[in-house]
């Protein structure tokens, strides 16, 4: 059997720099603020403060990743975590449910609003952008109407103790958000880059026209993949219930864009070329530790979402080199064989 030929060292290089370079900006990052602000930056209750404030927008960075992995966007995410830490703090703090029931039945209601996105989107051939731009607009309006335009303000009780841990408790030293969002990662990455239907999705999203003629129903694993998504969205917004204990109709929107460029800068760390659940969270510590560290140095108001934008603009330029990098690769390689294709029961 003849060995496969070696890398040459410069390709070696480059692998490792397109693989782990985002990883390693992070720590120069890291290093930078710790440099300029020694007093503050590098101590163990800032850590703690930024892991705490970036769990949610690395949740629904995340939730944003899994249609990506399909080639399509959900726009309806700002939408939908609005419309779920809102109907949260309705049911809880003026329907007077037991916090686990509404919890647990927002998040459901999340994976359904995600699972009508998908089914918008495919079998009524309407594209992805404009699909979830509608959708997430009427979520805009349901929200309005709930709250009538105010906030919703607990009672003289306040929200129960229990709810509220979720998200102010602590875990092994760390905050417990911070562990949600590592256990979300374990399992989306487990599910994309170790079960067939991640090998689905993938091949979904890099040619559905292949995925259809050796068998996979493209509709069936888009619909799942929205429905995932809507489903980390709904958890998200409980969290974000449980962080801000009160309900704003309008709060959802200031974390659409961050989701977006962590997905899409995700794309371009541990597996180049498409998005992955590492390099998402690889991504979205990069972000948290850029704007941790111009927030502190000081930066006017403005330059947070100057931040945002540009590192958007980067990060689609950066996936899409490196999906056409990735696509040049392929093309010199012999095809891998795909698991069996699900059956399909008429």
């Amino acid at each position: 059997m003849t060995p496969s030929p070696r890398r040459p060292p410069s390709r070696r290089f480059g692998h490792l720099i397109g693989a782990y370079g985002l990883l390693a900006l992070a720590a120069l990052l890291f290093l930078a603020f710790s440099l300029a602000l020694p007093d503050t930056f590098p101590t163990l209750d800032n850590i703690s403060e930024v892991l705490s404030n970036q769990s949610i927008p690395a949740i629904l960075a995340l939730g944003a990743m899994i249609p990506i992995v399909t080639a399509k966007f959900d726009l309806s995410i700002g939408y939908g975590l609005g419309l779920a830490h809102v109907m949260t703090m309705q049911l809880v703090a003026h329907e007077a449910w037991p916090w686990p029931l509404a919890c647990l039945l927002v998040v459901l209601g999340g994976a359904l609003v995600g699972a009508f996105n998908g089914v918008v989107v495919e079998f009524a051939k309407i594209n992805s952008f404009i699909a979830t731009l509608g959708t997430g607009s009427i979520l805009y309006a349901v929200t309005g109407w709930i709250t009538n335009g105010a906030r919703i303000v607990p009672g003289p009780h306040g929200l129960p103790a229990a709810f509220t841990d979720l998200y102010d408790s602590r875990f092994l030293g760390l905050p417990v958000s911070a562990c949600y969002v590592l256990a979300l990662t374990a399992v989306l990455w487990l599910l994309l880059e170790r079960l067939p239907l991640g090998r689905y999705l993938y091949v979904i999203g890099s040619n559905p026209r292949a995925a259809e003629l050796v068998g996979i129903p493209t509709r069936r694993y888009v619909v799942y993949a929205f429905a995932g998504s809507g489903l980390v969205v709904g958890i998200a917004g409980v969290l974000l219930a449980a962080q801000q204990r009160i309900g704003n109709p309008s709060v959802g929107l200031d974390y659409l864009l961050p989701a977006f460029v962590g997905a899409l800068l995700g794309s371009t760390a541990i597996r180049p070329g498409r998005a992955n659940a590492l390099g998402t969270l690889v991504a979205v510590v990069v972000l948290a530790i850029g704007l941790a560290g111009i927030g502190q140095l000081g930066a006017q108001f403005w330059v947070t979402p100057l931040f945002n934008g540009a590192t958007l603009l980067l990060a689609v330029g950066m996936a899409g080199y490196a999906t056409r990098r990735q696509l040049r690769r392929q093309r010199t390689k012999p095809p891998r064989a795909l698991p069996d294709p699900p059956e399909v029961t008429p």
